[in-house]
């Protein structure tokens, strides 16, 4: 059974900082594409970033580049969101996903195969 796990969100005031986790279990991501996305209250759900597991090539939205970082851990199969310097619009429900076999980077939530279930972010002002 693959599973994304989430864990690390929380609440902070702006311009502090948050590590987000992402735990993957059940199938080999070596070959997989792993992003984060957000969803605030009433708004669409955003792409914000990805790696491709293989090569650790990163692409980010514009309005978190030079602020998030995203990276993978191989030997625990984990993929890592560092947030620093975080704004109350970065409030969300931030969660990732895995997909393989489509060109780099993949911004379009609809092709992705597996989801985790999100965790919460919230920025104070």
């Amino acid at each position: 059974q693959v599973q994304l796990v989430e864990s690390g969100g929380g609440l902070v005031q702006a311009g502090g900082s948050l590590r987000l986790s992402c735990a993957a279990s059940g199938r080999a991501f070596s070959t997989s594409d792993m992003s984060w996305f957000r969803q605030a209250p009433g708004k669409d759900r955003e792409f914000v970033t990805t790696i491709r597991w293989s090569s650790g090539r990163t692409y980010y939205t514009d309005s978190v580049r030079g602020r998030f970082t995203i990276s993978v851990d191989n030997a625990k199969s984990t993929v890592f969101l560092q947030m620093n310097s975080l704004k109350p619009e970065d409030t969300a429900v931030y969660t990732c996903a895995a997909v393989t076999g489509y060109p780099f980077p993949l911004s379009n939530s609809r092709y992705y195969q597996y989801w985790g279930q999100g965790t919460q972010v919230t920025v104070s002002s």
